[in-house]
């Protein structure tokens, strides 16, 4: 396979997972707003932050107001990580690539764009935000199952799911680095709510029932943490995403580096004991995950790409 075609396929999977999980990013922080009293309830300017779009917020110079932050990460086109621009550039990857794409792929990914598109006003708004980013998610979803079913389990395949897991790993650690990162910075009676908080953040990955079949127990600090992180057989949950990763990369040829990357996230996922770690410590070892993460997508582009992919590409469009 060209290397050309790989990477269109790579950046199609990583734009499509991107745009699901923002839409999964703002559901946390708005049902947060609704679930807390005025006085605890988290602003909007972590998110920008946390999915690292400072420097094109910043030179929008706007105030950072739910509002402002609900625009600028659905339907601002200068935002390389809006939800908006991560479906216009998984599609533009698919069109590239149409005669290794299931003709059924296409059609799906080129119409949830146009949907999304069209209905930017409906997320915006607070009364349509829930159905227009649950459209988002199943959307993507259907595209994700629809690939499995047509699409060739070839090397092409396996570019796919580099980028879907290497993209869902990064989101699924932001996604909880906005709730660690509020009850971090707030006292008090936050822990009245704290149980109310983390069902919001496993209900926000579509995992609250698999965490009480698998944990059996209400959600918490230590169980909620171990369950995202370390649980084998969740598929939003880091070890999960690092367990497909490496298979994904097994079969490929010159993927030593790659796999000695993914090796060293795997020993630091398993020797983290969410019992021992603070909240500052969770957010550093989300920062560390995070940077490892980027070093895989640097890998990546060295070993199959024939190029060094820029450090700022792991959260800008390629």
């Amino acid at each position: 396979m060209l290397s050309r075609v790989a990477e269109h396929i790579y950046w199609l999977a990583r734009y499509a997972e991107r745009a699901e999980n923002t839409a999964r990013l703002i559901n946390v922080n708005t049902h947060l707003q609704l679930d807390l009293p005025k006085h605890l309830r988290p602003g909007w300017k972590p998110l920008i932050t946390i999915t690292g779009c400072e420097d094109p917020f910043l030179r929008r110079a706007m105030e950072a107001n739910e509002k402002n932050v609900v625009r600028f990460l659905i339907g601002d086109f200068e935002n390389p990580s809006s939800i908006i621009q991560s479906l216009k550039w998984a599609r533009e990857n698919g069109r590239t690539v149409r005669d290794f794409f299931p003709r059924d792929g296409w059609e799906q990914i080129n119409n949830l764009y146009r949907i999304a598109s069209a209905e930017i006003y409906l997320g915006i708004s607070p009364r349509g935000r829930y159905n227009y980013l649950k459209q988002v998610i199943l959307g993507v979803q259907a595209l994700s199952g629809m690939l499995s079913g047509t699409m060739s389990h070839d090397e092409g395949y396996t570019f796919l799911l580099l980028g879907r897991y290497l993209e869902r790993a990064d989101m699924t650690t932001r996604i909880v680095d906005v709730l660690s990162t509020h009850l971090e910075e707030q006292s008090g009676d936050i822990e009245y709510y704290e149980g109310a908080l983390w069902m919001n953040l496993l209900e926000s990955l579509s995992g609250y029932q698999m965490y009480r079949r698998v944990m059996q127990q209400a959600p918490d600090w230590d169980p909620v943490i171990s369950f995202l992180f370390r649980n084998r057989e969740f598929p939003r949950s880091f070890r999960y995403c690092l367990g497909e990763l490496a298979g994904a990369v097994a079969p490929l040829r010159n993927n030593e580096r790659v796999k000695e990357r993914i090796e060293r996230l795997e020993e630091l996922i398993g020797e983290f004991d969410p019992d021992r770690v603070s909240g500052s410590d969770l957010h550093q070892l989300i920062d560390d995950l995070q940077r490892m993460l980027g070093e895989i997508h640097n890998e990546i582009g060295i070993a199959w790409f024939n190029y060094p992919l820029p450090e700022e590409s792991q959260r800008q469009a390629s």
